[in-house]
């Protein structure tokens, strides 16, 4: 999943102090799922919102908000916001409480509204049991290797990125850049050692062939 977390509050307030019309949008997908901007967080913005222009600010404003499957489907955006999006007019303003991919998909769609990310977006990965732990596994290299590598991947947890083994700073199983983490070569090492496929950790892997993640890229599906 996407990993995200909420921009402060009062980066919020400030983005939307020239406006006087506000629409909050969520998202269900990664977002909604990590608690980030589904619904339940989309009302308490809006009533921050409503407090703090009210306070701070000294007027009133005209929020509305709502909150989609995903933001990143082009379609889905373009049905459901429409008929909101046109009420906002040249002084109103949209928060996307999605990923950089549900802000600029507002955006490609809708060019002339004003689209303020309400989130930052963090990378792919994984949730632990402990609450809050989140843990980076994929950079969407767009070249797999983890059959070869016991399901870790070096592009994502080496440090380096390194493909054929271990750093000569690796000590006790760790990581030179940061002790506290494991050696991702290290953990390979031991993956596919219980796989009885060790053959495959001396396996030689030639340079990354980057012209597969220039950006922007593009895929075009079945």
């Amino acid at each position: 999943m996407i990993v995200l977390k909420q921009k402060p509050l009062e980066w919020i307030l400030d983005a939307l102090k020239n406006y006087s019309r506000i629409i909050i949008v969520g998202c269900n997908g990664c977002s909604g799922i990590y608690q980030v901007g589904g619904e339940k967080q989309v009302e308490s913005l809006k009533m921050f919102l409503e407090m703090a222009f009210k306070l701070k600010l000294k007027r009133n404003i005209k929020i509305e908000s709502c909150t989609l499957l995903r933001q990143c489907d082009g379609d889905l955006v373009a049905s459901s916001l429409r008929p909101v999006i046109k009420n906002l007019g040249k002084h109103g303003a949209l928060v996307s409480l999605a990923c950089g991919v549900g802000v600029q998909t507002i955006s490609n769609i809708f060019p002339e509204t004003i689209v303020i990310p309400g989130c930052d977006t963090l990378f792919m990965g994984m949730r632990t049991k402990e609450l809050g732990e989140f843990y980076e596994l994929c950079k969407a290299c767009g070249d797999c290797i983890l059959f070869e590598t016991g399901g870790v991947c070096p592009i994502t947890r080496c440090s380096k990125g390194l493909l054929n083994g271990p750093c000569g700073g690796m000590r006790e199983g760790k990581c030179e850049v940061d002790p506290t983490r494991d050696c991702a070569w290290a953990l390979i090492y031991g993956r596919l050692k219980a796989q009885g496929r060790l053959d495959l950790f001396l396996k030689f892997r030639p340079p990354r062939d980057y012209r597969v993640t220039i950006s922007p890229r593009m895929w075009r599906g079945v």
